[in-house]
């Protein structure tokens, strides 16, 4: 994949600008802790995405598993950072017991945003896993 590092980078950034305007909305939202965290979820999500993309040319994947780390980093990069907003907007507690603290939403909020949260857990601990595959030492050779 010609690019992909470069795509990479590209979207940190479009997460990272995310994040920043994130900040300047964090008082308007339901629970201000949770927008706090969104705040922080696009800065550093978008640092990540940067800093994947510097390396992704030392990633040695075959070209499906390539796509897949590809397309999983960014999901669970997109998503954490809009699953976090929703939990500021909807003032839910899911899988955040210290910015939820005294908020609760409608109970499909907490199960949407509940789904969400875990399906990021399973996109990013995938995601790094193969990364970390791909820049083994023997791949690397």
């Amino acid at each position: 994949m010609d690019g992909t590092n470069r795509r990479l980078m590209f979207h940190g950034m479009c997460l990272f600008v995310l994040g920043l305007l994130t900040g300047f909305a964090e008082q308007h939202f339901a629970n201000v802790r949770m927008g706090l965290a969104a705040h922080l979820e696009g800065l550093m999500n978008g640092t990540f995405l940067i800093a994947l993309g510097a390396i992704w040319p030392q990633v040695r994947l075959s070209p499906l598993t390539t796509t897949i780390a590809f397309w999983t980093v960014l999901y669970g990069t997109y998503v954490n950072w809009s699953m976090t907003i929703l939990a500021a907007i909807f003032g839910t507690a899911a899988l955040s017991p210290i910015t939820g603290a005294g908020h609760s939403g409608q109970p499909w909020q907490e199960s949407f945003v509940l789904i969400g949260f875990m399906s990021v857990g399973i996109a990013i601990v995938l995601a790094s896993v193969l990364v970390l595959w791909g820049l083994r030492k023997a791949a690397a050779q």
